[in-house]
Order: C-alpha cells, then sequence, then structure tokens
C-alpha cells in the first residue's frame, strides 16, 4: 500500500505501460513521412487525425496499433496508401478503391470539369471505361440534369463502380439517371443509343513504359494502364467510332499522356472533329483533348 492507502502499482505493470507506445511514437517508429503515417494510424485506429494530433502523447489501442504497423510495414514495400485505406478522394468525394481499379488521380478532374461545362442542358453523357465510377458519378452528382451511362469491360470495376454510386449517387442511380453496363468500348452501349458527350480516360501509357515498373503504377492494374507500342491503341479505337454514337454537335473528351496531346489532336482532327483543343493540368501539362462532332 502506498501512504495514501492506494495500492501500490508493482514494478511489472510499471514496464508494462511504459512499454505501450504512445500515439505518437507510432507515427515517429514507422519510417514513413509523417502525412502518410497520420493518415494510415487513423485508418487502422478508427479516429479523426485532428484526435490523433491532440491525444499523441495517450497511449494507443493495441489492436489499432499492430494493424498500423502491419499497414506501415506494406507502405514502405511501396503499396499505395489509397489501395491500404481503400478509399482515394476525388472531386470532393471519397471512392472506394482497390488493386481492381485505378487509383483516381487529380489531373482527371480536369476532364470532369471539361464535360460539365460543355455538355447541354438535359445531355446524356457516356463515360467510356468508368473503373471506380469517379468520372461517371461525379458528373450524375454535380449535374442533376445529366443522364449518364457508365462502362467497363472489367466486372470487378464494374462492381466497385456499383457501390459508389449506391452511396453517392443513390438517387441517380434509383431513378435511371445513372446507369452502369458492361462491355468492351463501344460494344457496352445499345447500337440505337446517341450520346451528347462521350468521355473517356482509358489506357494511354506504351507498354514498354519503365514507368509501369515504378511507384504506384506496379500496383495498378496493367489493363488499364497500357496501350500497345505507343500507348494510342485504346484512344484510336475510341475516336474511330465516337462519331456515329454522337448527336451532331456532342463533344468527345479524352484524357491522354502529357506527351500525346498532338497525336490526339491528329486522330480527332482526321476522324472528322471540329473546335480541337487541348487542356492542360493543374502542372501545365497537356492533359486532356477535346473535340465536337460537326452540326
Amino acid at each position: 500500500m502506498t501512504a495514501g492507502g492506494a495500492p501500490a502499482m508493482g514494478a511489472a505493470a510499471v514496464t508494462a505501460q511504459a512499454a505501450v507506445p504512445t500515439w505518437e511514437r507510432l507515427v515517429l517508429a514507422s519510417g514513413l513521412p509523417r502525412l502518410e503515417a497520420r493518415v494510415l494510424l487513423a485508418h487502422a485506429s478508427g479516429r479523426r487525425r485532428e484526435w490523433l494530433l491532440a491525444h499523441g502523447d495517450e497511449p494507443a489501442d493495441a489492436r489499432a496499433a499492430a494493424a498500423f504497423t502491419g499497414l506501415a510495414q506494406r507502405r514502405r514495400h511501396g503499396e499505395p496508401i489509397a489501395y491500404l485505406t481503400g478509399v482515394r478522394e476525388f472531386f470532393g468525394r471519397d471512392f472506394e478503391v482497390s488493386p481492381a481499379v485505378l487509383i483516381p488521380r487529380p489531373e482527371t478532374e480536369l476532364l470532369v470539369q471539361a464535360t460539365l461545362e460543355r455538355a447541354p442542358r438535359d445531355a446524356h453523357v457516356l463515360d467510356l471505361g468508368t473503373g471506380s465510377g469517379t468520372i461517371a458519378i461525379s458528373l450524375a452528382c454535380e449535374r442533376s440534369d445529366l443522364r449518364v451511362l457508365g462502362t467497363d469491360a472489367a466486372p470487378q470495376a464494374l462492381a466497385m463502380a456499383g457501390r459508389n454510386a449506391r452511396r453517392l449517387a443513390g438517387d441517380a442511380l434509383e431513378s435511371g439517371r445513372m446507369r452502369l453496363r458492361a462491355g468492351h468500348w463501344w460494344q457496352a452501349p445499345e447500337t440505337h443509343e446517341r450520346f451528347d458527350a462521350v468521355v473517356s480516360n482509358p489506357p494511354y501509357v506504351p507498354t514498354g513504359d519503365p514507368h509501369l515498373a515504378q511507384g504506384d503504377l506496379r500496383f495498378e492494374p496493367p489493363q488499364a494502364l497500357a496501350a500497345d507500342a505507343d500507348g494510342l491503341a485504346a484512344l484510336r479505337e475510341i475516336v474511330a467510332g465516337a462519331g456515329a454514337r454522337l448527336q451532331p454537335g456532342g463533344w468527345l473528351l479524352l484524357e491522354h499522356g502529357h506527351d500525346q496531346g498532338a497525336a490526339v489532336c491528329t486522330l480527332l482532327a482526321d476522324a472528322g472533329f471540329a473546335a480541337i483543343l487541348t487542356l492542360a493540368d493543374a502542372a501545365g501539362l497537356p492533359r486532356v483533348t477535346l473535340g465536337r462532332r460537326p452540326e
């Protein structure tokens, strides 16, 4: 007993308490940049990052600490944070992601914004290769007048797009204003369907590009990244079929590699498109090229 009558803490208990890491000690010992570590710790613990900052000197929950340690190890081996947490923010919304789909990137928000600015009132919009559904869902959520069809040839990707749509755009999905359909490029839409805008972020990395073996790209689905030796195979197929599926005056908007703008402009011009324009992303790199089917 202590002088005040409270039971004395045994040496073993003191040692065990001292061995429990604090939240902040977990971050420091992770071997990761602090921002990455805090994102993973918030995911592992189920607590907000603000709470973890305010309570950083408190002992961590053992189960959360163990989960975080495992995630940190996987991150040190290169796995993308988006796949570790299962979530990536895009256009102000959190989307479920997994290795079955590409990780949404900020550059693609330019594609969404350009489509929102050009799609006429009550437009019928087609998103080819929707992946996790980021483009199609963002369009449906941002403009309630749009009718949006998202397509993908990969069943796992389409299933994930469906989960994201039910969570983020449930009303649009239930009303039929947004639809999802399986199929490879132009095989997915019905033959009679015509669209006021077609948008796509297709595979555009050359198959021999060394970047495919670096960084996050190592973990992403290769079929959603690479398209033949020059990276233009999917873009050629989309452009070739777009004229027959677009309404007169309809827009085709395509994301592409930073060094492919001129090539995509040529594809559009050869296919008879007008008002061809390449837009630069936030880094000033050519990223989206669009063209309009003549009236």
